[in-house]
Order: structure tokens, then C-alpha cells, then sequence
């Protein structure tokens, strides 16, 4: 079950509470900034899919660079994918500030500036959200997830007033101005936060091996293929609040931009509410029931503000709004963390975001298209109905509970001595293991084998099989592929606690004197033996002759 104890508690952690207060400035400055972009996109055109493009134009890098920045994330220092991450959207928003306060921002301009910094934003993501694990215990996980949520929420309760007050009182160049200074507190605390940096003993993953190896893991882990699902609906169905929410104020409560910012602050004091209410919600209800009722609240609070024409109702819904949206997005959040070992964590938080994220670039631009020509009021109704089936798919793709699997590395293999000199990238490399089954045992390993299976991939095997020897039918052979030696070293050390299980059911199962036996071998094309002479493309080892072989 998930801890009860208070969040508050993380405060006493000097490095997290540093982070914590100056990542409170820069979504201060972000939130203010995205106001300022709002707004002015409604006095620079009267498109409504213009100003609805506003919210895509930020979410679609998230999207687009979502796993490169995984990538990152995964096999660079963090912390300095961070600074470089905010030091560019600190150069981006200067220059947006000096343009709008010389009057020279286009609808299309605008935007440009608005997806670089989700560029920035998308870089910055994965890199903060896996680094979590690293300031705090995995038992505190959870905690400082809803903590990071609880201050960005915080700051939505405040940065959109304070946004909409800004741009009604000096315009929006001075939101932008804001939002530039914003990112100096973060960018300091990150340049003397000195992080212990374990270190390596194999190589970086080349990128297209590390882009391969996050996709395929994911794409082998079901509890997190659910997640990404869901997330996806999630966002693609509730992003139609924050991406209509100035059409509602204009069209149907003829409000401007501060009862905009007021009531974009009643969806942050929402949140607020949710995050503290996150823990004991888990420790009380499973994550599918607290899903589900977060998808029909949402759903309710898009019906009230369709049919609302006062501020105060419509400032009630987006408090339940903001409340579903933290519960919904945290829980999904750390249930990532939670079912990912630490080498490809940032990378599935990437593959995360970039379902979320495209669900609300692709919502946007939906609810935009459907605005323009139905109205504000009948967008909201169908985005309902958007979550009202979100909910209902969790009865055939329930979220899973937070895994309560050992997913530290398992450490227990050691490279084998070869009599045969490699490079790291000498291969292709085929594994066979040999096993000894009796007739009565074939079901269970069958059935062993197929979670066997679904590990080795996960892990980088290619090319898996199961061999029945024909003369001796109780031997079995497991067969994979791994493009180089080190790719095979890589494997293994991916291996986690709670992958030993497995193996440990096929030990019973084997009935040998000996362990399965392992053969490593390493593939070549065949070489005429009137060839005394190595020929400059093949490479030593596969001769033979390096070691007399």
C-alpha cells in the first residue's frame, strides 16, 4: 500500500526543498507567460483556432522531443540537461519580451516563440521528473511527485491572476518579461546543486541503440503500455478546459482577461486540493477506482462550465477540474516511476509525456476546429463524452496498482574469461542455454519461459527461440541474439531483483546435474582456407588466428 505519512515531510531534504522553491518561480513565470501568449493571440486575430493553436504550440514538442530527451535523460548528466534546458528558454523568452514590447509579434510568430520554449520544456521534463529518484528514496517517490504537482498547482492558483493582472495593467510584453526572469532562481539552484553522479562502467548507449532499447521496453511492459493508454485519453479529452477556457470567458461569461486569470487560478486551487488529498486517496482506493472518478469528475466540471454563465459556477468547476487533473496526471506519473528500473526510467517518462502531451496537442487543435464551428458550449459537451468513455475503457484496461516489484539491478553477473579477444563491438553474439526437462514439468516451463521471453526482449535479446532436441526430448535450448558483445554485457546488467524470479523457477524445473549450461558464440561468415592472409574488412577474431584458434 502507498505510504500515509505527510508529503510536507521531503521539506527536510535540503536538496529537494532548493529545487522545489525555485521550480515554484519558473512555472510562476511560465504560467504568467502563457496568459501573456493567450491573450495576446485573441487581440492579434479573431480566430478561434488561432488562439486554441496557442496551447498546441507548447504541447507539441513535448510530444515531438519527448524520448530524445529521454534519451538524455538516460545517459547524460541530468543535471547539466537541465541547465541547458532552461538557460535556451531563458534566451527565448527575452527575445519574445523585446518583440512584443516593439510591437513586431505576428499570430505566427507568436506561436514560433511559444514551441520553442516547449522545446525547452520538453528537453527539461524527463531529465527533472527522472531525477526525483536520485534527490529522494523510492519510498518517497511518491510523495515528491505530488509535491512537484502541489507547486505547480499552487502557482497555477496564483501565476494566471497575477498573469491576467499583469497583462490588463502593463500588457503582455510584461508577462513575457516576467517569465524571462523566472528561470534565473532554477538556473542558479541547478549550477551549485552537485548531485552524486554514480559511475559508468560501460560505454553510453549510442543514440538509436538507447532510442530502440526505450521503445522496445515499453512496448514489452504491459502495466506501462495501460498507463501511456490512458494518459493519452486522458489528456487528449480534459486539455479542452485550459485550451477554450478564454473563448468560454469571452463568448459565454463576457469576462476579459482577468476573470480569465481568476478563474485559470480556481483550476490551480483545485489542484492544490488534489495533491494533498492524493496520498490518503491511495492509501484507501485502488488507482483504477481513483482514475476512473477522476475521468467522471472532469467530465462533469466540462458539462457545468457549458451551461454556466456566472463566474462563481463556473469558478466552482474548475476547482473540481484542477482536482480530477493532479489526481490523474500524478497518479499516472509515478506509476511509471514505480513499474521502470532506474537505466531507462527517463525514457519512459518521455514515451508518458509524449502520449499525454500528443493527447492534449492533438485535443487543442480538436476542440479549436470544433469551437470555430459549433461554439465553445458544444466542444465542452463532447469533450464530457470524451471522458465519460476514458472511464469507462479502464473496465477492459484498469491502471495497475503501484508495483511493489524490487526493481534494483540484480548485479550478479560477472563477464565470462574468453579464450577469444573481442572488441566492446565484436558480434553479432548468439546465446544458447540448454535445460533438462522431464515430460511432467513441459507445461509449467512452457509457461515459465513465455515471461522468460518477454524479460530477454524487454532487456535488448533479438531473434528469441525454444528448441526441443528430437534424439533427446527432455533437453530444451534457449536461443537469443544480441548485436555485439557489449550489447550482450549490457543485457544482463539490466537485469533486475524481480527478474530473478524467473530464472529461480527454472532452476526447479531443471533437472541436469549441473546448471543449464550456457554456450556464447559469436557469428561469421564462412572464409575459404586458401585464404591464409586476413583480409583487411574481417576482423581478427573471426579467423581465429589472434589466439592461435
Amino acid at each position: 500500500m502507498p505510504q500515509t505519512t505527510s508529503t510536507l515531510t521531503l521539506f527536510q531534504n535540503q536538496t529537494f526543498r532548493m529545487l522545489w522553491i525555485a521550480a515554484l518561480a519558473s512555472n510562476f513565470g511560465g504560467l504568467v507567460q502563457a496568459v501573456g501568449a493567450a491573450w495576446m493571440m485573441t487581440s492579434l486575430t479573431e480566430s478561434q483556432s488561432m488562439v486554441a493553436l496557442v496551447q498546441s504550440s507548447v504541447t507539441l514538442p513535448i510530444m515531438i522531443f519527448s524520448l530524445l530527451a529521454g534519451v538524455f535523460a538516460d545517459n547524460f548528466d541530468r543535471r547539466k540537461v537541465m541547465l541547458i534546458a532552461q538557460s535556451f528558454m531563458l534566451a527565448v523568452s527575452m527575445v519574445l519580451a523585446v518583440l512584443a514590447y516593439e510591437g513586431m509579434l505576428t499570430p505566427w510568430l507568436l506561436l514560433g516563440f511559444t514551441f520553442l520554449i516547449g522545446c525547452g520544456t520538453a528537453l527539461h521534463n524527463p531529465s527533472w521528473q527522472a531525477s526525483m529518484g536520485d534527490i529522494v528514496s523510492r519510498d518517497e517517490l511518491s510523495a515528491a511527485v505530488s509535491l512537484n504537482s502541489m507547486g505547480f498547482n499552487l502557482m497555477r492558483s496564483i501565476g494566471p491572476a497575477a498573469g491576467g493582472a499583469i497583462v490588463a495593467i502593463a500588457g503582455a510584453a510584461a508577462a513575457f518579461t516576467v517569465n524571462a526572469f523566472s528561470y534565473v532562481g532554477i538556473i542558479a539552484a541547478l549550477w551549485f546543486w552537485r548531485p552524486a553522479t554514480p559511475q559508468r562502467r560501460l560505454p553510453r548507449e549510442r543514440m538509436g541503440s538507447a532510442f530502440s532499447a526505450g521503445l522496445r521496453y515499453v512496448a514489452m511492459s504491459p502495466n506501462l503500455i495501460k498507463v501511456i493508454f490512458r494518459g493519452f485519453l486522458f489528456g487528449l479529452s480534459a486539455i479542452a478546459v485550459l485550451a477554450l477556457l478564454p473563448l468560454i470567458v469571452r463568448e459565454l461569461l463576457q469576462g476579459g482577461a482577468f476573470v480569465y486569470g481568476v478563474l485559470l487560478g480556481c483550476f490551480g486551487l483545485g489542484a492544490v486540493g488534489g495533491a494533498f488529498m492524493n496520498a490518503r486517496l491511495r492509501a484507501r482506493f485502488q488507482n483504477e477506482r481513483i482514475t476512473q472518478s477522476a475521468f467522471l469528475a472532469f467530465a462533469v466540471s466540462c458539462i457545468i462550465l457549458a451551461i454556466s454563465r456566472h463566474y462563481v459556477i463556473s469558478g466552482m468547476a474548475l476547482l473540481f477540474a484542477g482536482g480530477s487533473w493532479v489526481l490523474a496526471l500524478s497518479l499516472f506519473n509515478v506509476t511509471v516511476q514505480l513499474s521502470t528500473p532506474r537505466w531507462v526510467v527517463g525514457r519512459a517518462l518521455a514515451l508518458y509525456q509524449t502520449g499525454v502531451f500528443g493527447g492534449m496537442a492533438g485535443g487543442s487543435w480538436a476542440w479549436g476546429a470544433i469551437a470555430q464551428n459549433f461554439g465553445a458550449d458544444v466542444a465542452m459537451f463532447l469533450a464530457a463524452a470524451m471522458l465519460v468513455f476514458g472511464a469507462l475503457v479502464g473496465l477492459r484496461l484498469p491502471l495497475p496498482d503501484s508495483s511493489e516489484l524490487d526493481l534494483n539491478p540484480l548485479n550478479t553477473f560477472k563477464e565470462p574469461p574468453l579464450r577469444l579477444e573481442l572488441r566492446q563491438r565484436s558480434g553479432p553474439i548468439m546465446i544458447m542455454v540448454d535445460y533438462e526437462i522431464e515430460q511432467k514439468d513441459v507445461g509449467e516451463f512452457l509457461a515459465v519461459m513465455s515471461a522468460r521471453r518477454r524479460i530477454r526482449i524487454r532487456d535488448g535479446a533479438q531473434q528469441w527461440t525454444l528448441l526441443r532436441d528430437l534424439e533427446n526430448p527432455d533437453v530444451w535450448t534457449e536461443t537469443y541474439h544480441v548485436p555485439t558483445w557489449i550489447e550482450y554485457v549490457r543485457h544482463h546488467e539490466r537485469r533486475t531483483q524481480a527478474d530473478a524470479e524467473s530464472y529461480e523457477q527454472v532452476l526447479k524445473l531443471h533437472r541436469g546435474k549441473e546448471r543449464p549450461k550456457v554456450h556464447r558464440m559469436i557469428e561469421r561468415q564462412a572464409i575459404s582456407l586458401r585464404d591464409d592472409t586476413p583480409r583487411k574488412d574481417v576482423p581478427e577474431e573471426a579467423t581465429g588466428k589472434k589466439r592461435g584458434l
